[in-house]
């Protein structure tokens, strides 16, 4: 099997469940040949710093005009006509990526960003390429793999399926939840390429982790609950503001702050005057333990973020959520149970105090592991597989 995985540098969750794809691929199937690619590699540089930069500027500096496209393009009948307009047109970038698809020769591509799709869409339109002649029968063949069109799969990496995310060529849909999936039928997917498998997390999300050992590790106190404050790969949002709001709080406990890729937030984070113990850390690449002793995380509800809480049974303040997926993942949270929100920063420290003291943290860590799906990647890459050999099956 030769498996083609597309993303794009849009914010770290797309990249973070291709990679967690990646892993459980290779963990399932480890005699087959995996590639990670990310579509703007394919784009001039202008367009690639636009798309790659543009919806974290946006959404840091300008989230209502992000809540406002976002919003307007959520419209099948709109995400479908701005498709053919683009498809209409000539485009170097999607060229390139669609004769690297016919290079590698996929027998299944996997979609954590829905970029890839209106080059596959196209590719899917043009008949009698990827086709091969069956030696017994003298015919042509559509079967999935070097000779036919690969097996194309939509990974929802929210819990809101934006109308982006659907296109005629996709085969799967894997969605974050059942009312995720339920949104995709509304507008019209066939219920059987429809599966609610989660969003795909790296393994390290399943694993048991030794927290007093990773206590040791941080030089974190035993005797303290931790709230953990995340930033996100790239260190967005209000953080400095965020973490002075958390330390007003009376209550004895410790945080852990994580800033990500942006080492101008870390640095100012450490040199900041804290009454509460506080650990500042960059880019970390061992958030499963970070929160496996966090009691609270407090953070904006990314879609990837949102999983990796839920997976390891923890609950989510949630902070500033960004109009459109993140609305709609903090929404999703508080229906659940799994999670509380404030809607100023100044609302921390008496919701923060009140969290800790009471039982309703327990039921919200409750609610969290009920809905967790630490081995999403995997069950995507089962369900695919499954599906792949049928097809197979049926054209022999």
């Amino acid at each position: 099997m030769r498996v083609l995985i597309a993303t794009a540098t849009a914010g770290g969750g797309h990249l973070a469940a291709a990679a967690a794809l990646e892993e459980a691929w290779k963990t399932c199937c480890p005699k087959d040949t995996v590639q990670q690619v990310d579509i703007l590699d394919f784009f001039p540089t202008l367009q690639r710093k636009i798309h790659s930069e543009g919806y974290v500027t946006l959404a840091d500096h300008a989230p209502e005009v992000w809540g406002m496209v976002f919003k307007e393009t959520d419209k099948p009948e709109v995400a479908r006509r701005l498709t053919r307009i683009r498809r209409f047109f000539p485009s170097t970038s999607r060229s390139r990526f669609k004769r690297h698809i016919e290079a590698f020769k996929p027998d299944v591509v996997f979609c954590t960003h829905y970029l890839p799709l209106e080059a596959l869409g196209l590719l899917r339109q043009e008949p009698g390429r990827h086709r091969r002649r069956k030696p017994e029968a003298g015919g042509v063949s559509e079967i999935p793999g070097h000779s036919g069109r690969p097996f194309v799969v939509s990974v929802v990496t929210d819990f809101e399926a934006h109308a982006l995310w659907m296109d005629d060529c996709v085969d799967l849909y894997c969605v974050a939840a059942e009312s995720t999936g339920a949104r995709l039928l509304a507008r019209g997917a066939d219920p059987d390429s429809v599966v609610a498998t989660g969003i795909p997390i790296s393994s390290r999300f399943s694993q048991v982790v030794d927290t007093r050992a990773v206590r040791r590790a941080l030089g974190i106190r035993e005797d303290f609950s931790v709230v953990l404050a995340l930033s996100g790969g790239f260190g967005m949002g209000p953080v400095v503001e965020v973490l002075a709001e958390i330390d007003k709080a009376s209550t004895e406990f410790q945080v852990i702050a994580v800033a990500g890729r942006n080492d101008e937030l870390r640095c100012k984070l450490a040199v900041q005057p804290y009454r509460h113990p506080v650990r500042v850390l960059g880019f970390a690449n061992n958030v499963h333990e970070l929160m496996a002793v966090a009691d609270l995380v407090v953070s904006k509800p990314g879609g990837l973020t949102t999983s990796e809480a839920l997976a390891m049974g923890k609950p989510l303040l949630i902070i500033n959520p960004i109009p459109g997926q993140e609305a709609a993942n903090s929404d999703f949270l508080l229906e659940q149970g799994a999670g509380s929100k404030v809607n100023r920063v100044e609302d921390l420290p008496f919701r923060i105090e009140q969290l800790l003291a009471s039982k309703k943290l327990a039921e919200m860590s409750a609610s969290a592991k009920r809905l967790g799906r630490p081995h999403a990647a995997r069950k995507i890459c089962e369900e695919v597989s499954k599906r792949l050999a049928k097809r197979k099956t049926r054209s022999e």
